[in-house]
C-alpha cells in the first residue's frame, strides 16, 4: 500500500475497526437463500419508512429533500428520512478521490480494497451524522430552540441508527448474501412505490390549488366515468393542476419505459475467436447504454446535496438571510413555499430564481414553454454531468478500454484478423467505449428532461434509474437461475 493511501485511508481505521461488519459467506449460497436475503432486506428497509420518527411534527416544517426524496430513497419524517443519500454520497466522493488520483489505491490488492470499502462505510456514518445536525439546525423538524435537548438528543439517536441499519442492509446484499445492491434495490422499490400511488391513491386532493379529483389518476379516471357529479370530466383528465398526475403522465411513463428498454437492449457486438481454438468463435457485447444508471445516481446525489445546503443557506429562514447577505442569498436561490400533499406533510421550497434555479427540472410542458432558457440550461448541465460522471465511473470500475482489454486476452480470445495483443484490443475498443460513454450521457439527460417536461408519474431522473435497476435485476436473477441449474456455467457467467 502506498504512503498516499496509508495517509488518507489511515485515518479511517480506527473507525472501520469500530463499525459492526457484514462477514461474507464462507459458502455457496444457493438462490432460493439470495431470493430470501434479499426480501428480508427490504421488508425491513420498508418498515423503516412507515415507523415515524418520535417526538418529530412535520407538518409545519419545510421539505429540503423534496426534490430527490424518491431517488434517495427517503420517506419524509420517518426512520428512513436520510434514505440511501449518505452511501450514495459517501461513494461519490471515494470515486471521485480514486478517479483523479488524489489517493492511489491497488483494488487488486484485498487489503487495500478491503480498507477502502472500510472507509467509504465509515464515510457514509460520518455524512449520516453530519446531514442529521444539518437537518435540525436547518429547521427540518421544527424551530431547534422550541425542541429541547432531551427531543433533539433522540431524534440524533433515531437517524443515527436507522442510518447504521441501512448501511448493513446494503452490506449485506453487496456481500453475495442477496441479489443485487441495497442501493439499487431500495431506489427502485421507492420510485415503483410512488407510481404505484400516483395510479392508485384514493386520497381525494381538495383545495384550491387542486381539482377536488383521488389522486391516482386511474382511480379519478373511473371515477369521473361513473360518477356524474364528479368536478371533472374524463377529457379534463390529460394534465391535472399542481403537477397531479394525469393521462398524459401515463401515456408518457409507458413510451419511456418501452424506449429505454430499447435502449437498454441495443448493443455492439465485438466480434472474438479463441487463440488456442480455430473455428471457436465468441463476441463481445457493449451496450448503448454502456455505464447503465450508476452515474446518473451519483449526479442525483450531487443535485440533491447542492439543493439541501443551498436550502439551508438561502431559503427563507437560511443562515444567509439571517445575517443581512441578501444578494448572495438571491444569487443562491429564492423560493416560494408550496404545500406538499395537501399540506399534511409539511411543504416544500420551490426555487423561483438564483442558481438553484436552473438546477431543478421544469415540472411539466407549461413551465418548458414559460421558461425555455431555464429548460435548455438545466438540459445542458444535467447532460454534461452525466458525460463526465459516466468517464469517471468507466476509469474506476473497470469498464475502461484498457480493462475490457485485458480482461479478453486473459479469457484466451482475440479479435479476428488483429494479433493477439492487448494494446490492438485496447486501440479497437477505443474507437466505440468514448462514444458510447458521451452518448449514454446525451440519452440519459434528454430521456430524463422530456419524462418531466411531459409530467411522468414519477421523476424523469427516477424513472430511468427505476428502469435500468429492473433491467439489471432480470439479468441478475436470469443469470443466478441458469447456474443454479447448471452449477459448471458460474465462471462463465461471471458470477465467480
Amino acid at each position: 500500500m502506498s504512503h498516499t493511501t496509508s495517509r488518507f485511508l489511515r485515518f479511517f481505521s480506527p473507525f472501520v475497526r469500530l463499525m459492526p461488519e457484514i462477514k461474507q459467506p464462507d459458502r455457496e449460497v444457493s438462490f432460493k437463500e439470495k431470493l430470501m436475503w434479499t426480501a428480508i432486506a427490504l421488508i425491513i428497509f420498508l418498515i423503516m419508512s412507515n415507523i415515524p420518527l418520535y417526538g418529530v411534527n412535520v407538518q409545519d416544517t419545510e421539505d429540503y429533500f423534496y426534490w430527490m426524496r424518491v431517488i434517495l430513497a427517503s420517506q419524509r419524517g420517518t426512520l428512513t428520512e436520510l434514505g440511501i443519500g449518505p452511501i450514495v454520497t459517501s461513494g461519490l466522493i471515494m470515486q471521485l478521490l480514486m478517479g483523479s488520483n488524489l489517493i492511489k489505491i491497488n483494488m487488486g490488492d484485498p487489503f487495500d480494497r478491503s480498507l477502502f470499502t472500510g472507509a467509504q462505510k465509515v464515510l457514509s456514518m460520518f455524512l449520516t451524522v453530519f446531514n442529521t445536525i444539518a437537518y435540525l439546525l436547518g429547521g427540518a423538524f421544527g424551530d431547534i430552540s422550541e425542541l429541547g435537548p432531551a427531543a433533539i438528543i433522540f431524534i440524533f439517536l433515531q437517524l443515527f441508527f436507522a442510518g447504521l441499519i441501512i448501511i448493513l442492509l446494503d452490506e449485506l446484499l453487496q456481500k453475495g448474501w442477496g441479489l443485487g445492491s441495497g442501493v439499487s434495490l431500495f431506489i427502485a422499490t421507492g420510485i415503483a412505490g410512488q407510481i404505484f400511488w400516483n395510479c392508485f391513491s384514493f386520497i381525494e386532493m381538495t383545495g384550491e390549488h387542486y381539482d377536488g379529483m383521488p389522486r391516482g389518476i386511474v382511480i379519478a379516471f373511473f371515477t369521473s366515468l361513473f360518477n356524474p357529479d364528479a368536478p371533472v370530466q374524463a377529457i379534463d383528465l390529460w394534465v391535472r393542476p399542481s403537477n397531479l398526475p394525469g393521462l398524459l403522465s401515463i401515456v408518457t411513463t409507458i413510451i419511456i419505459f418501452i424506449i429505454v428498454v430499447y435502449f437498454e437492449s441495443v448493443t455492439i457486438d465485438i466480434p472474438l475467436q479463441y487463440a488456442g481454438y480455430r473455428g471457436f468463435k465468441g463476441k463481445y457485447p457493449i451496450k448503448l447504454l454502456y455505464v447503465s444508471n450508476i452515474p446518473v445516481i451519483l449526479v442525483s446525489a450531487l443535485y440533491a446535496n447542492i439543493l439541501f445546503f443551498g436550502q439551508i443557506i438561502a431559503g427563507p429562514n437560511g443562515w444567509f438571510r439571517a445575517w443581512g447577505w441578501e444578494f448572495w442569498a438571491n444569487l443562491v436561490g429564492t423560493f416560494e413555499q408550496t404545500p406538499a400533499g395537501g399540506g399534511a406533510m409539511g411543504g416544500y421550497l420551490n426555487p423561483t430564481g438564483g442558481i438553484l434555479y436552473f438546477m431543478t427540472p421544469p415540472q411539466g410542458f407549461q413551465s418548458v414553454i414559460d421558461d425555455p432558457l431555464r429548460s435548455f440550461i438545466y438540459l445542458s448541465i444535467f447532460m454534461v454531468l452525466c458525460i463526465l460522471f459516466g468517464r469517471v465511473w468507466v476509469e474506476v470500475s473497470g469498464l475502461s478500454s484498457r480493462d475490457i482489454a485485458r480482461q479478453i486476452i486473459d479469457s484466451g480470445m482475440q479479435v479476428p484478423g488483429f494479433r493477439r495483443s492487448e494494446r490492438i484490443v485496447e486501440r479497437i475498443l477505443e474507437r466505440y467505449i468514448p462514444t458510447l460513454t458521451i452518448l449514454c450521457g446525451i440519452i440519459v439527460g434528454t430521456m430524463s428532461f422530456v419524462s418531466d417536461a411531459m409530467g411522468a408519474l414519477t421523476s424523469g431522473t427516477g424513472l430511468l434509474i427505476c428502469i435500468g435497476i429492473i433491467h439489471q435485476y432480470a439479468e441478475t436473477i436470469s443469470k443466478e437461475a441458469a447456474a443454479e441449474q447448471y452449477p459448471a456455467l458460474r465462471g462463465f457467467l461471471g458470477l465467480d
